[in-house]
């Protein structure tokens, strides 16, 4: 019955022998799978367990969704601050952020070196030069526009010299 079946399927010239080596032999292999993918899922049913102890599904899905909640209000925070910083660096380009202090005796019979040179510039060394002149009939004020580091006005040694502090930092 058995060689009637195999000349149905056109392998009746097969040794019965081989065939059933073969067998053998895949089903060991299959048993070998079968016994490694037991070890896998036994491992990861031990991971999961040791992430869920003492939880149900309902606890550690409202977990996971309050770390998401965190997550978002995080980049909600996040997005501000880089805004922030933004707006500061856009203003802080027009503030006055070098500054230049010389200060001198104006004229010789004067002491104390109550006149001086003010010199405050922006990050684009825009900005003035106040100079103080002390005399004894009085005191002078005087401002000169700068812009980019340069002055349509003529400047005096001093107010040069406290540009040039202003314009090292």
């Amino acid at each position: 019955m058995s060689s009637g079946f195999l000349e149905s399927l056109g392998l009746s010239g097969l040794d019965m022998g081989i065939v059933l080596t073969v067998l053998v032999a895949l089903v060991f292999i299959l048993l070998v799978f079968s016994i490694i993918l037991s070890i896998e899922h036994s491992k990861l049913k031990k991971r999961f367990n040791r992430f869920s102890q003492g939880r149900d599904g309902k606890s550690l899905e409202k977990e996971i969704g309050d770390v998401f909640a965190q997550n978002m209000a995080i980049k909600e925070v996040v997005d501000k601050n880089k805004r922030d910083i933004k707006t500061l660096y856009r203003r802080m380009e027009t503030t006055f952020q070098k500054v230049g202090l010389v200060k001198y005796d104006a004229f010789p019979q004067m002491g104390g070196k109550l006149s001086f040179s003010l010199a405050m510039l922006d990050e684009k060394n825009n900005g003035y030069i106040i100079n103080s002149v002390h005399g004894s009939d009085g005191c002078y004020t005087y401002s000169k526009e700068i812009k980019g580091g340069r002055c349509d006005l003529v400047l005096g040694d001093e107010e040069k010299k406290a540009l040039g502090i202003a314009m090292q930092d």
